[in-house]
């Protein structure tokens, strides 16, 4: 029987949609049917607009700022179930807009993939406004209080770890899932891929200053779909410095594309529409979001190395993430490079971290939806 999924997802950076979008694919191949929302257009005229902006803003020109007020407001403390003041006045915005699209889509189950979703649909479950039931996908490795709200119904979680900070915040049942993530990024590398052939010619060209007689390990430098991060052109140095490839993935940012093609050495990419085929054919991923690309990197088989993560969010995340076994967090004397050679060179420190990685992808997301769907919570409504 065909179920029918409201998916609420935020245009903050693109791993939120990513996720929601790939989970609506997949409830489509199980014959369901989909509806996917921006939680920031259901708020009034102007206000996710100046959200997204302003949090773009202060990641990029301010970030200890935004690390100053996930402390103050998003940090996990003692467990507490409610929202805190930074979210509630915002999800109260979106409740009555929520509820029309509701009434208008008939969704089953209701599905969060966004923090301030999981508020507006925890709170209205908990006054009994909304019917359906709601089920929280988190995509962070580090739970923190936006996305803890008892009213949901359900979590679905990355790790075991994040499971078990919101069943004991929540008093809920969360279930380990492990990220969401498109099947291509399983797909084993191509041997005639365009990229393999095109980080041999940069090599060639450009060989670098220590590299090995194997030649340079393609390190991938994530910076999200806004090209975010500390010092990242002295990162791409100190790579090429100690024998690597620095493969720099700049998102939409141009201005630090054209910056980074003036360092020798370094290979900087715009927006990248074939991400899996790099990331078969690279050698390690140095990240500083714990966002989705490093849960991407995790299916490809692709060892992830954090680093400078970004205030707020990504630090907790990054540290959750090497807590759970999942990657390295490199900090202090000679690193990233000592970290990323380790990890670039073949043998069974590479391969448990790949085993670790794949280990992580324990269930699928949408099928404890269509679980949820077919349940007597849903069909009792």
């Amino acid at each position: 029987m065909p179920h029918r999924f409201l998916l609420l997802s935020a245009g903050m950076g693109a791993g939120h949609d990513a996720v929601a979008h790939e989970l609506a694919h997949r409830l489509r191949a199980r014959g369901h049917h989909t509806a996917v929302r921006d939680i920031l257009t259901l708020l009034p005229a102007g206000t996710g607009r100046a959200l997204r902006t302003g949090y773009r803003a202060t990641v990029r020109h301010l970030p200890g700022l935004y690390g100053a007020v996930y402390a103050g407001f998003l940090a996990t403390g003692p467990a507490t179930p409610g929202p805190r003041p930074s979210s509630a006045p915002l999800a109260a915005l979106a409740e009555r807009p929520l509820l029309r699209t509701v009434a208008q889509w008939r969704p089953d189950v209701v599905v969060p993939t966004f923090h301030l979703s999981a508020q507006v649909t925890g709170r209205l479950r908990a006054r009994g406004a909304l019917s359906a039931p709601a089920a929280v996908v988190v995509v962070d490795f580090a739970v923190h209080r936006g996305w803890l709200h008892s009213g949901n119904d359900l979590h679905l979680c990355v790790t075991e770890g994040a499971a078990r900070q919101v069943r004991a915040a929540t008093g809920r049942r969360a279930y380990t899932t492990g990220p969401v993530v498109p099947a291509d990024f399983f797909a084993p590398a191509d041997p005639d891929s365009h990229w393999r052939a095109q980080l041999a010619r940069h090599t060639a060209a450009s060989p670098g200053r220590g590299a090995s007689p194997a030649g340079r390990p393609a390190v991938l430098l994530s910076t999200g779909a806004w090209g975010v991060g500390t010092r990242l052109l002295e990162t791409a140095r100190h790579l090429t410095d100690h024998g690597c490839l620095p493969v720099l993935l700049c998102g939409n940012d141009e201005g630090l594309r054209r910056r980074a093609a003036g360092l020798p050495g370094v290979l900087p990419l715009g927006w990248v529409t074939d991400l899996p085929e790099l990331m078969a054919v690279a050698d390690v991923l140095l990240d500083n979001a714990a966002g989705q690309t490093a849960a991407q990197a995790l299916a490809a088989g692709l060892p992830v190395v954090g680093h400078r993560p970004l205030p707020g969010h990504a630090v907790a995340g990054v540290r959750a993430m090497a807590r759970a076994g999942l990657s390295r967090h490199a900090h202090g004397a000679g690193e990233p490079a000592r970290t990323v050679r380790v990890l670039a060179a073949p043998g069974p420190v590479r391969s448990g971290q790949i085993a670790a990685a794949r280990a992580a992808f324990r269930n699928d997301a949408a099928l404890e939806l269509e679980r949820l769907a077919a349940s007597p919570e849903a069909r009792g409504r």
